[in-house]
């Protein structure tokens, strides 16, 4: 699992918006925010303003909770962001490269291929599921 902290903004209904908690990235060096391991942390950038999340336990504005996500959904969200347009962009200038497109043909398959790739991502409707829980030094001391 991967975890962060958050910092609740509003909460109302069972959706709670949260922003981070704490600065983002491990602190082991000064390039936090190019760094590569921090899956959350990067979500949760000092540029991102807050996001909504699905929360079942009551929670009060200023409370922390802890946010996580498996490995497995990121690496999901992340072949579905990155590697399908990139295999798809190649597999368009493929095509219109056989077909005699030449380089104009090519880039305006590559162009199609992205395209495309962006269209099945979206029309998937997947996306990674982030769970909440209080953290054990919450104000109201509950455990998770």
């Amino acid at each position: 699992m991967i975890e962060t902290s958050a910092r609740v903004v509003s909460a109302e209904s069972g959706v709670v918006r949260v922003e981070p908690a704490t600065e983002s990235g491990c602190g082991g060096c000064k390039s936090r925010s190019s760094c590569g391991v921090s899956g959350l942390g990067k979500y949760f950038s000092s540029t991102r303003s807050a996001i909504e999340i699905r929360c079942d336990v009551p929670v009060a504005i200023g409370e922390e909770l802890q946010l996580s996500m498996s490995e497995g959904d990121l690496f999901k969200a992340g072949l579905l962001a990155y590697l399908l347009p990139s295999v798809m962009a190649l597999v368009g200038a493929g095509i219109a490269t056989t077909l005699g497109g030449g380089d104009v043909g090519a880039v305006l398959g590559a162009v199609a291929g992205f395209c495309i790739a962006f269209l099945l991502a979206r029309w998937t409707g997947w996306a990674p599921t982030l769970s909440a829980h209080k953290t054990n030094h919450s104000t109201e001391g509950v455990t998770p």
